[in-house]
């Protein structure tokens, strides 16, 4: 059990659960793996305080949501043992009577910059994905590597399902990393040798 202040993120946003997932990859097809791969996603359910309502400023979820993104990114490091981080993503779910935008609103470079630094670095923007959904509805978070997008080896996803959120008034944001890109990667493209580390190849 991961123990730590969540003191910043009760502040800000009313936090009815956190949620944890884990895999260690160890075959996958072909021969087994030199190591295992690891894959974890850690997601936060939180009141979306604009549920079935319009407002403009959606700022009361953008301003506070570095503690977001470090929390999440502290949990599911922490998930990997110690492992390093190699690639990572973001996204959520607005429950139905809210809004896309809701959760884009949470996840962006406010909650980027701290998520990014909460993993140990990372040069490259951060894949995403967002939705409004119902409780139970599957989140597939991407991945790509955390220095270069181009590194097509590490094109992947964790999938994540709550089934009893979101309730239609709440928000689920979620974070994925992974300690290496896809078992057997084998279709070409830049590698984690090759790449330079600018964001981009």
């Amino acid at each position: 059990m991961i123990e730590r202040s969540t003191s910043d993120v009760t502040t800000a946003y009313r936090v009815r659960s956190w949620h944890s997932q884990v895999e260690e990859i160890r075959h996958a097809g072909g021969a087994p793996l030199d190591g295992p791969l690891f894959k974890a996603a850690v997601a936060v359910v939180i009141e979306n305080p604009f549920a079935g309502l319009w407002q403009e400023d959606l700022s009361d979820l953008t301003t506070p949501s570095a503690a977001l993104g470090t929390e999440l990114g502290e949990r599911a490091a922490a998930l990997l043992g110690g492992r390093p981080v190699e690639s990572y993503g973001k996204g959520g779910i607005a429950g139905i009577a809210g809004e896309q935008e809701h959760v884009v609103a949470c996840i962006t470079t406010v909650f980027g910059d701290a998520f990014r630094d909460a993993v140990g670095g990372g040069a490259a923007w951060i894949s995403s994905v967002t939705k409004v959904g119902s409780a139970g509805v599957a989140l597939d978070i991407p991945l790509a590597y955390k220095d270069a997008l181009y590194v097509r080896s590490h094109y992947d996803a964790v999938t994540l399902s709550l089934p009893d959120a979101p309730k239609p008034g709440e928000l689920v944001i979620a974070v994925a990393v992974a300690t290496g890109g896809r078992p057997h990667a084998r279709t070409g493209g830049l590698t984690v040798a090759e790449a330079i580390g600018d964001g981009v190849r």
